[in-house]
């Protein structure tokens, strides 16, 4: 049964949704001064830190991370360690709120990954057809990228893409997790990752040769570490319990207004046509692979 939303979970879900928004933002400002790996490493560390003193030891955390060390692993790489990474390196030429639009594409890609790794999430005409649209709006916006015309690189479009379907993998292989509490899965996840993004720093950027960020720049990666990720995941939590998961996956949908506000106020972000385009065809397609709306209007007739 579809569970209600109340006004205090709806603003919840809509500060949820400018939270994550402002990771692209922050990140937007970071990576002006720091490499993408060492802002990844940074990120993750400082959230995880934050996540365990949060947790104090509760949940069996630390046998359970002792025990599927190798299960956090993956599950680290694929939904922290990669994806940040290419999302970074993607906003070294384009701005937040478009990031954020084609990052939106994720539960797109998590339908088509799940239809053929599962046994038991395939696709319905539902689900095609909002694929199709979504797709189609992803298209739309790589377009001048394609035809070198838009003034954005190519592969600067496609990496929060393939971020996206990183993404998608992890939600298809997080459902192993499904008897760990959440605080434990988002704690064992960006601990593991850490790790992974450590050496990486080390080896690709040689962060001790770097300038010190300026004081903008280093808010800019606690606000991406403590308030994006460490307490946008504590209170996607808080949702997800209050809500349900289905509820709550509609931050989807906010995540890129978030983005697109703050680029517009404090970056002087502006989006073109082609980009509004395409972020209504994406929206579209996550509205119809929700189902709700068709659900209820059928309730209604």
């Amino acid at each position: 049964m579809e569970q209600k939303m109340g006004a205090l979970t709806w603003g919840l879900l809509a500060l949820l949704g400018l939270i994550w928004g402002g990771s692209f933002f922050f990140a937007r400002i970071a990576v002006g001064e720091v490499p993408p790996l060492t802002l990844v490493f940074l990120r993750l560390s400082i959230a995880a830190l934050a996540l365990h003193v949060y947790i104090g030891g509760r949940f069996g955390i630390y046998p359970l991370l002792k025990s599927r060390w190798r299960e956090f692993l993956v599950l680290g790489i694929l939904n922290n360690a990669l994806p940040h990474a290419l999302i970074f390196f993607g906003q070294t030429r384009i701005g937040a709120g478009l990031a954020a639009i084609l990052n939106a594409t994720t539960p797109i890609w998590t339908v088509l990954i799940a239809n053929y790794l599962t046994s038991d999430e395939k696709l319905s005409t539902a689900k095609i057809v909002g694929c199709l649209t979504g797709l189609l709006g992803t298209v739309i916006l790589i377009g001048p990228g394609v035809t070198a015309g838009g003034g954005v690189p190519l592969w600067a479009l496609l990496l929060p893409v393939i971020a996206a379907v990183s993404y998608g993998f992890a939600a298809t292989y997080g459902k192993r997790f499904r008897s760990v509490a959440p605080p434990v899965i988002a704690a064992g996840q960006l601990t593991a990752s850490s790790l992974v993004a450590l050496p990486l720093s080390l080896v690709m950027d040689h962060p001790w040769t770097l300038a010190m960020p300026s004081v903008n720049a280093v808010a800019a990666i606690l606000a991406i570490a403590l308030l994006s990720t460490a307490f946008g995941y504590i209170l996607y939590f808080r949702i997800m319990a209050a809500a349900g998961a289905t509820n709550a996956s509609l931050v989807t949908l906010l995540v890129p207004p978030g983005a697109i506000l703050l680029g517009f106020l404090f970056l002087g972000e502006r989006l073109e046509m082609t980009d509004i385009a395409g972020m209504a065809l994406i929206g579209a397609g996550l509205v119809i692979l929700d189902g709700r709306l068709h659900r209820r209007s059928r309730a209604i007739a």
